[in-house]
């Protein structure tokens, strides 16, 4: 009978994609899925707040519940940054880093091959170079991740991600391309370019080669209708950018642009590379050309220092930008970062009150935002059925959640007519071409 593994994966898309592609390495080498009792045990990691953390320590206990006998395999970023910590929870056999994840199915049939040897294998990530991690197919998905980019040298003050995934490494764009022709094939229609901070992407590259380079390329591949960027640095987007991007005829008009917040002096304390001034200017610029587009953002509520004044200047400016949608953190102090070592932190009660100011902020916009979508035309990708009942769901390029009648397939790509608002989505029907 075949070996059997389970990966449980934490944090974001990059670490979602890692898991796909290290499901591939065991599926080829004919281990078997199994949600339980699996021989084979892999925790992808996340380690952005103290909660990530918590959550990790709780999926290694319960899979070690789950099968005591198990190997145990951690990896991701919490392991990365805390090893030892990380290698001292019963039942862990191997504590990977962030970019040696090819290495985990090996590392597991060994001690699976010598079971009496149950020493722990600690290796922390050190690699300077693109770790070509692949997936030619992704389980259960209709938009495909594709991971170009790894890595940050960007040092927020607040963030430990530069010190779990280590400076920024691009992947070439000939194995980008090669990539996105199997997933093509596999009959995705839309690619998510994703990476630890995309917009560095040809940074490290001798050539001058950027972002903008990887999405034409992307773009040339047959098959491919629909191309999606994950988080993007405000200060990276520039005229040209937005119309060799738009030029392509496939790129989705939805833009996320992490603010973190609405107050100058918060923002140098964060050490963002940005103020309001420049953040404003580059909404404004994707606007012009992009007229309907999805922006959305983060915001970091009761960063150390932050003032009332500084509050009611996120407040405002949130008010102003009018996003599609936000996301919204209390700050979590992370140690070994700056922020963590700062003085003036917030009080727990005053960051809840202002958590709350900007989620009713939140709510406003977000309708606004929908409401603008009635009667316009969009287009949506069908995933599957609707939350309602004899409706198909899926998401337009500017990344809203639009409900039509009848049972249409999945992978369908469709244009909708808005017609409604139901319960923070949108109702509309399809346009017969």
């Amino acid at each position: 009978m075949a070996s059997t593994f389970n990966i449980i994966t934490l944090g974001c898309k990059v670490n979602q994609y890692e898991s796909e592609a290290v499901e591939e390495l065991f599926l080829e080498k004919g281990y078997q899925r199994q949600a339980r009792n699996a021989d084979i045990y892999v925790i992808n990691t996340c380690t952005v707040t103290n909660m990530s953390d918590r959550k990790s320590r709780q999926m290694i206990s319960r899979a070690r519940r789950d099968n005591p006998d198990a190997v145990i395999a951690v990896m991701g970023c919490y392991s990365q940054v805390k090893p030892e910590e990380v290698a001292e929870i019963n039942g862990v056999d191997i504590v990977l880093g962030s970019r040696n994840k090819e290495s985990v199915v090996e590392l597991c049939e060994d001690i699976l091959q010598n079971k009496n040897v149950r020493d722990k294998i600690i290796a922390p990530s050190e690699t300077k170079s693109f770790e070509e991690l692949q997936i030619s197919n992704q389980t259960e998905m209709t938009r495909a991740y594709l991971k170009i980019q790894d890595g940050c040298n960007m040092y927020c003050s607040y963030c430990l991600i530069p010190y779990a995934r280590g400076n920024i490494v691009s992947r070439g764009i000939g194995d980008i391309v090669e990539e996105t022709k199997r997933l093509a094939a596999n009959g995705f229609k839309e690619i998510v370019l994703t990476g630890i901070h995309v917009s560095s992407f040809g940074k490290d590259f001798d050539e001058d080669i950027s972002l903008i380079d990887a999405i034409e390329a992307v773009a040339k591949v047959d098959g491919i209708e629909r191309i999606r960027l994950s988080s993007m640095e405000p200060r990276h987007i520039s005229r040209n950018f937005l119309e060799r991007m738009k030029a392509t005829g496939k790129a989705c008009d939805h833009f996320h642009l992490s603010l973190q917040s609405g107050s100058d002096d918060i923002l140098k304390a964060m050490n963002r590379k940005y103020d309001t001034v420049i953040f404003k200017q580059k909404v404004n610029l994707i606007r012009e050309v992009f007229p309907n587009a999805g922006i959305t953002t983060d915001i970091i509520v009761g960063f150390p220092g932050e003032t009332e004044e500084n509050h009611k200047q996120t407040m405002s400016f949130v008010e102003e930008i009018k996003f599609s949608k936000t996301h919204l953190f209390k700050f979590s102090p992370r140690e070994g970062t700056r922020a963590a070592k700062m003085g003036d932190q917030i009080n727990g009660n005053i960051k809840k009150e202002r958590l709350h100011d900007l989620e009713k902020l939140e709510e406003k916009n977000r309708i606004e935002f929908l409401e603008k979508q009635l009667d316009q035309i969009l287009s949506v990708l069908i995933e599957s059925k609707s939350d309602f009942k004899g409706y198909s769901g899926g998401y337009s390029t500017n990344y809203l959640k639009v409900n039509v009648k009848d049972d249409i397939p999945a992978n369908t790509i469709v244009d909708v007519r808005i017609t409604g608002i139901k319960d923070d989505e949108l109702i509309g029907e399809i346009i017969q071409n």
